[in-house]
């Protein structure tokens, strides 16, 4: 005989057997002689730790899906599936706290579409005063808190709602005070049940509006707190210890609540996801911070010289490489081009990159028309400097238009490198790649130098600097990659062919296709790739 199931709720197809009880399985009472002889302890004994096993393992399979994700997107999506399974949900949605670190609410909805998660944040707090003057669309002008913009995975639509947030209850418009803002204070990880909301005495009119516009009649909220994640609230300035980086509800399309099995377990999931999302919240914030370092230190727009026309394109990798790139105006209409690279990744790479384009600069102003004296210059500097380091560079002097002999709009351009990748010219009679010599890159010889060589790009041709990483990104071998390029520069259509940004464009979509999985071959490779277009 096996101990009797718990009834069916309605709405809730648990996925995992359901136990006697959820706790911890405990040292058993020794049974008296009439227990002990009995057949029905045993099974009911083993049914209980049938019960545990299945319920660890579940739990386990979950996490190890969580654990896997990298990103705060993937992260918060997987923890709605797992939860839904858990409690036996079909919809719901998942939003970090404003406090969390991340500079502003991100939310990320299952099954509900940004105008579903527009309805629900119009769903007034439930200590928040009713306002009697006239509906706005978006926040008012005097939201206690303002912040950032939305992510995309946020909604996009209006506020319609005549309700104003409270000083203390979190960023106007966001779904953490509208739909979650009953549950418990931070500490209290229990969450709030809803099970009948048509029926429930005391909920706000606008409430029963939204959840019967959007066919669900019953909710689960529970809080995400994180024993060592970012305090929020009040307690911002606190040191870091506990604190509430999120919260998450499901929605069940008829009057349902989860039973106290299915609790526990969402509740254990739970504790362990808040524990994850606030190691990703703080690296996703530290990879923001170099992210934002490093364009500082990089052209924040490109100069205009006549005859000349310059586009950029510039993905950098989640570790912030140190892929570098450089347009600068010399005297007398010149112009010079830089592009390089460093060993390593992270701030220490980005840092270095800002130096070495600063000392390349100043180089190139005092000797630009010698690029082998720019990037000896530059090795000398780096080998005093940077001993543990090494670094490829490629400078081209565009001369002055007007130069070459007998051309009047004709000009010259001097290259030199170091390690880096040979540019490519392309136009309409020839698509090939510079023929610049081989040489070490700076810092790996005792003294570095090699010769440069001269172009002379006709009006309507292109120059393409580009950095490895663009050919280490198409996951082919290096010769293949090199043809890939070709092909490419040289498919770009003939209405494109005089405008550098469209170039760039092409280039990038012919050689980097979107993958199937969204991901592209290396991720971690900075990609550069700078257009000059002669006229």
């Amino acid at each position: 005989m096996t101990s009797p199931h718990p009834p069916k709720v309605a709405g809730i197809n648990p996925p995992v057997p359901a136990p006697a009880h959820t706790s911890a399985p405990a040292v058993p009472t020794p049974p008296t002689a009439p227990e002990a002889s009995s057949p029905a302890s045993g099974t009911l004994f083993q049914d209980r730790l049938a019960g545990w096993v299945s319920d660890l393992t579940t739990l386990h399979e979950l996490t190890e899906r969580l654990s896997r994700t990298a990103d705060l997107d993937a992260a918060l999506r997987e923890l709605l599936r797992a939860g839904a399974s858990l409690v036996g949900a079909g919809r719901g949605l998942v939003t970090l706290h404003p406090d969390s670190g991340t500079g502003h609410p991100v939310t990320v909805g299952l099954g509900l579409g940004h105008a579903d998660i527009g309805h629900i944040e119009t769903i007034p707090p439930a200590h928040a005063p009713r306002t009697h003057g006239p509906t706005t669309n978006g926040p008012p002008a005097h939201s206690p808190r303002t912040h950032g913009p939305r992510s995309p995975s946020q909604y996009d639509g209006q506020y319609d709602g005549p309700y104003l947030a409270p000083d203390d209850a979190g960023p106007f418009g966001s779904p953490y005070v509208r739909l979650l803002d009953d549950l418990p204070p931070e500490g209290d990880r229990s969450g709030r049940i809803h099970p009948d909301i048509p029926g429930e005495d005391g909920l706000d009119p606008r409430y029963r509006e939204v959840a019967a516009r959007l066919g669900y009649a019953a909710s689960y909220a529970l809080p995400l707190e994180s024993a060592a994640g970012p305090p929020s609230g009040p307690d911002a300035d606190a040191p870091p210890g506990a604190g509430r980086v999120g919260a998450a509800v499901w929605l069940y399309d008829e009057p349902a609540e989860p039973n106290e099995r299915q609790r526990h377990l969402a509740g254990l999931y739970c504790g362990y996801a808040a524990e994850h999302l606030a190691r990703l919240i703080e690296l996703t914030g530290a990879r923001d911070t170099v992210a934002a370092l490093r364009e500082e230190l990089l052209p924040s727009r490109l100069p205009r010289v006549p005859g000349i026309r310059l586009a950029v394109r510039h993905r950098t990798g989640p570790r912030g490489g140190g892929n570098w790139f450089d347009a600068l105006p010399l005297p007398e209409g010149a112009l010079g081009l830089a592009i390089g690279g460093i060993t390593d990744s992270g701030p220490g790479a980005v840092a270095a990159t800002g130096r070495l384009r600063a000392s390349l600069r100043a180089y190139a102003v005092m000797e630009g028309e010698d690029p082998v004296a720019v990037l000896s210059d530059l090795e000398l500097l780096l080998r005093l400097t940077e001993p543990a380091r090494t670094a490829t560079a490629l400078f081209a002097y565009c001369e002055p238009p007007g130069t070459l002999p007998g051309e009047g709009r004709g000009r010259k351009v001097v290259v030199a490198g170091a390690g880096h990748c040979s540019p490519l010219i392309v136009g309409p009679g020839r698509v090939e790649y510079v023929e610049t010599s081989l040489s070490a890159p700076l810092g790996m010889l005792a003294c570095w130098e090699a010769p440069s060589v001269e172009i002379e790009p006709e009006p309507g041709e292109t120059l393409l600097f580009y950095s490895d990483g663009l050919l280490h990104r198409t996951g082919d071998s290096m010769d293949r990659a090199f043809a890939r390029l070709r092909s490419a520069a040289a498919t770009v259509p003939r209405s494109a062919r005089r405008d550098p940004e469209a170039i760039a464009d092409h280039v990038l979509r012919t050689v980097l296709p979107e993958p199937e999985g969204g991901d592209p071959a290396d991720p971690a490779e900075d990609v550069v790739l700078l257009v000059a277009h002669f006229e």
